[in-house]
């Protein structure tokens, strides 16, 4: 097993031909060659669905799934980055460990995309690469190229297979790796020949500790009880948690944390849905185009309780105008985090799920309703401002944030929100309600545009029992749009809703206001969406009128299948509020 870089081929010929002098049999051992072992290992580790796509360096894997098929549901996307987007998508949605396979040379590289992606969202995944003969290594083979160093930068770990004999021992520790700690995608890249070789397999024993790797960092006592005492001293303290509350599974414990407390508490967009959107200490989200009372109000408490977030640049805004006034509690799982944007005065190192009930025993039960009620109030004036000419516009074209406004009062904020990259995004995650964990997927870090349509299709597949929309707009649907073949072939439930303004809207809109509407290539003539749905076998319709809004939204969500709603809305509608580039979070822009 070669980690991170290839090692000098060996003689293929005795790897292969290893089949004629077997191991003495045992009750316990089966001789299997490592496509097999694949298998095996994938069951064990209860694995049920994959995604991915086939191909020569690959197919010893594709001939022993075919025998698999009763255990193993293998989905054919048609482009390996949306194998990585479904795995994304099934990943946050059931809270499991996303599978992928491609086969090698440009299937492999068509991973990178959604490995970077999983990688800064932190999403647990296994993707495993067929690749050359080991003895082709090296050689400018057909298909070969050196994925272990173009993943390395993507991956919380990689490595490559060139023995049979190492593979079980691969597969479980890049399933204990990709799971445990701060999650993240995994890569092995198998070659043919230890595809092919037959070895001993004795039964599977998953990993569950490596000598050189630490998941859950020791609790440290003292750092609790400082918090804790910064945290009953407070003023004016403000919560602000992300996604790590999710990857913990810990939001019982954050809303035992957050009621107890009494502290305002606002999300990052990966955060939301961990407290509910109407808990009336839920004070909106964070960042570029967060809430005006979060962004604002950052600058004016007097002590930040950050909990499994990482201070990304679009929720600081400037570091050195960022909350300097507040002495900072970071808890994070991953030490790296904690001094890496902001210093803390705190740091809590550990999972949430562990960290916050120790916290909660030690703070007392405060009641902050006087500080709460400024967040309120900077929200009158974002309502005024914004947020009631976005949900309820005047005008005879449609808003994007309407359109949500009349998906919440359908969904009851029940609904898994996939969402693609771009002024929808913001505007669905700003406006949608979320009353269940898990219920928002979208890019976060990477902002990876094409996203959306594969991500829903892995989430239905990860919550089958949940509706499933995909907001997207126009611009992004079409980076994946091949993906509709899937939904085609394996009748995937997925409603599909694009806001479609013929633009690339986000970047229209920094156009407008920072480059003196000189808009440069982002005026979209685009296909009848409809139509090409109908190519697919996918029912739809496109909606330009108000009064056939909420009927066309009803009838997407009753629809037996999937569904195609495109909704045309405003060419140059802004997404505000906003915190424009280069300036601190206390400088948001209500117009």
């Amino acid at each position: 097993m070669q980690n991170k870089s290839p090692q000098p081929a060996r003689d293929v010929s005795q790897i292969v031909d290893n089949s004629a002098h077997p191991s003495p049999a045992t009750p316990d051992i089966q001789q299997l060659t490592g496509a097999e072992i694949i298998m095996k290992c994938l069951i064990a580790e209860g694995v049920k669905t994959i995604f991915g796509y086939p191909g020569g360096a690959i197919m010893p894997i594709y001939d022993h799934l075919y025998d698999y098929q009763d255990q193993l549901q293998h989905i054919l996307v048609r482009h390996e980055q949306g194998a990585t987007h479904a795995a994304q998508g099934f990943a946050r949605a059931s809270g499991q460990v996303g599978v992928v396979f491609a086969t090698s040379g440009p299937g492999a590289t068509n991973l990178v995309t959604g490995l970077a992606d999983a990688m800064i969202d932190s999403t647990p995944m296994v993707c495993i690469t067929g690749q050359v003969f080991a003895h082709l290594l090296g050689t400018d083979a057909f298909q070969e190229i050196d994925v272990m160093n173009i993943t390395t930068p993507v991956t919380k770990w990689n490595c490559q297979v060139t023995d049979a004999r190492e593979l079980q021992a691969a597969m479980a520790k890049a399933f204990y790796i990709a799971r445990t700690g701060r999650p993240g995608p995994v890569l092995i890249d198998v070659t043919k020949n230890a595809q092919l070789q037959l070895t001993d397999f004795t039964p599977y024993e998953p990993c569950r500790r490596l000598r050189s790797y630490r998941p859950k960092p020791i609790v440290r006592p003292e750092f609790i009880e400082q918090a804790a005492e910064l945290i009953n001293a407070a003023e004016r303290p403000f919560i602000i948690w992300g996604q790590g509350v999710l990857l913990g599974r810990a939001e019982s414990e954050f809303k035992d944390f957050v009621e107890k407390s009494g502290i305002p508490a606002a999300w990052t967009i990966l955060g939301v849905s961990a407290l509910p959107t109407d808990h009336p200490q839920n004070v909106g989200m964070l960042g570029m185009h967060g809430n005006y009372g979060p962004n604002v109000l950052t600058n004016q408490c007097d002590v930040l309780i950050a909990i499994g977030m990482r201070f990304d640049d679009r929720v600081t805004g400037r570091l050195d105008k960022y909350a300097k006034q507040a002495k900072i509690v970071h808890l994070d799982i991953d030490p790296s985090e904690i001094d890496k944007n902001v210093k803390a005065t705190v740091g809590v190192w550990g999972d949430c799920k562990e960290t916050l009930p120790l916290l909660t025993q030690m703070i007392e039960k405060r009641d902050h309703s006087a500080w709460i009620e400024r967040f309120h109030d900077c929200m009158q004036e974002e309502i005024a401002t914004v947020i009631q000419p976005e949900l309820h516009p005047e005008g005879p074209v449609l808003s994007m944030g309407e359109v949500i406004r009349n998906l919440n009062e359908l969904t009851q904020g029940e609904a898994i929100i996939v969402t693609d990259v771009g002024q929808h995004q913001m505007v669905a995650i700003r406006y949608a309600q979320f009353n269940q964990p898990n219920s928002n997927i979208t890019s976060g870090g990477l902002g990876t545009m094409g996203f959306a349509l594969p991500a829903a299709i892995g989430a239905k597949y990860g919550a089958p029992d949940r509706t499933v929309v995909a907001v997207i707009g126009d611009g992004g649907f079409q980076m994946t749009i091949q993906e509709l073949a899937v939904i085609m072939q394996e009748k995937v439930n997925v409603k599909i809703l694009i806001l479609n303004n013929n633009y690339l809207g986000m970047v229209r809109q920094w156009q407008e206001l920072f480059h003196e509407r000189r808009y440069s290539f982002v005026d979209m003539q685009n296909p009848d969406f409809v139509a090409i749905a109908k190519g697919y076998s996918i029912e739809g319709q496109t909606i330009t009128e108000r009064q056939d809004l909420k009927p066309a939204l009803d009838a997407m969500l009753k629809h037996n299948g999937a569904y195609l709603l495109n909704i045309m809305v405003g060419k140059e509608n802004n997404v505000f509020p906003m915190v424009p580039q280069g300036c601190g979070v206390a400088e948001i822009r209500l117009k």
